[in-house]
């Protein structure tokens, strides 16, 4: 059996969307004996009658709608392979690899992402949520297009995007907070301190570790986020990951004397900005848009800041 065409269902398709020959060639630009021929064709191929005339129209038989409802299927995705040829032809890149620092807030990067989904639909996203180190290792590796991070890349130009604010936290019934008073380092260093680990493979680092005798080192923001909920350490944390947290008094900002808030800037970075294609600045601009939007969404209650000091002095841009 010779095999049938696309443009077979094709001319099927538009003669029952059109209610019959003629006008299917009016709609299509083929003369009407032209698709009549490939329909029967069709049929003598398949063995199968697809049409039946009611009257003065053509409608499909019940054999003839089960196989085009299938073949309709195959007609929108060539349409869209075609549609994806046509952006590679004109320079789309057809995935872009993102590393995003889990401390940048996850609605700015949603948020970003929906907007770039809707220009480039058959563009893929790669995105890797990197701590610390682990988004500049990828982009000196040259595995990411775009990078966002706290850590300053040397050898690449930054912009800046946002500062995020971290503030350092414990369950109300810690400890930390029994003794009712102003905290110091020393005080820290004698209970458990949960820390996001390094994502860097071979140049990890132990930012924002205060040598307690007790650490707890995870992979992800939200596997500390519950165990501080369980009271099971003290941690740095991110504002606009510990909104409802706060508010909902699950856990309660430490009274230090000094370095109970610490400030990082988060900055955008490109693996070659002028190399790069339009879809990459596009995700890039929507980024930047995001953080704009975004800021304030989150902010915590007044009074979750009530017990928390701003002073910095004893921290460094990069500690967690």
């Amino acid at each position: 059996m010779a095999r049938v065409t696309l443009a077979q269902w094709q001319m099927l398709a538009a003669v029952v969307d059109h209610g019959g020959f003629a006008r299917a060639a009016d709609m299509i630009h083929k003369s009407p004996s032209t698709i009549n021929h490939a329909v029967h064709k069709l049929e003598e191929q398949l063995g199968v009658r697809l049409l039946e005339t009611v009257g003065r129209q053509v409608r499909l038989t019940e054999q003839g709608g089960m196989l085009l409802r299938r073949a309709r299927q195959l007609l929108e995705g060539a349409d869209a392979l075609e549609s994806v040829a046509s952006s590679l032809a004109g320079g789309l890149e057809a995935e872009i690899c993102l590393a995003v620092d889990q401390i940048f807030p996850s609605d700015a990067l949603s948020y970003a992402l929906a907007r770039f989904s809707e220009r480039f639909t058959h563009t893929r996203i790669q995105l890797f949520e990197t701590v610390l180190n682990g988004g500049v290792e990828l982009l000196r590796d040259g595995r990411v297009d775009l990078m966002i991070s706290g850590i300053v890349a040397s050898g690449f130009l930054g912009e800046p995007l946002v500062t995020v604010r971290f503030i350092a936290v414990a369950h109300p019934e810690h400890p930390l907070h029994k003794l009712e008073r102003p905290l110091d380092l020393r005080d820290l260093r004698h209970h458990r301190q949960i820390v996001i680990r390094d994502s860097a493979q071979r140049q990890s680092s132990d930012y924002g570790w205060l040598k307690a005798e007790q650490r707890w080192t995870v992979s992800h923001v939200a596997t500390a986020l519950d165990m501080l909920a369980r009271g099971l350490g003290f941690a740095w944390v991110s504002e606009t990951r510990l909104a409802e947290m706060l508010v909902s008094n699950r856990v309660k900002p430490l009274p230090l004397t000094a370095g109970a808030v610490r400030e990082i800037p988060i900055q955008l970075f490109f693996r070659d900005a002028d190399g790069a294609g339009p879809a990459t600045h596009a995700l890039a601009d929507a980024l930047r848009e995001s953080v704009s939007l975004c800021r304030g969404h989150h902010q915590p209650a007044a009074s979750a800041h009530a017990m928390v000091s701003t002073d910095t002095s004893a921290t460094t841009a990069r500690e967690r």
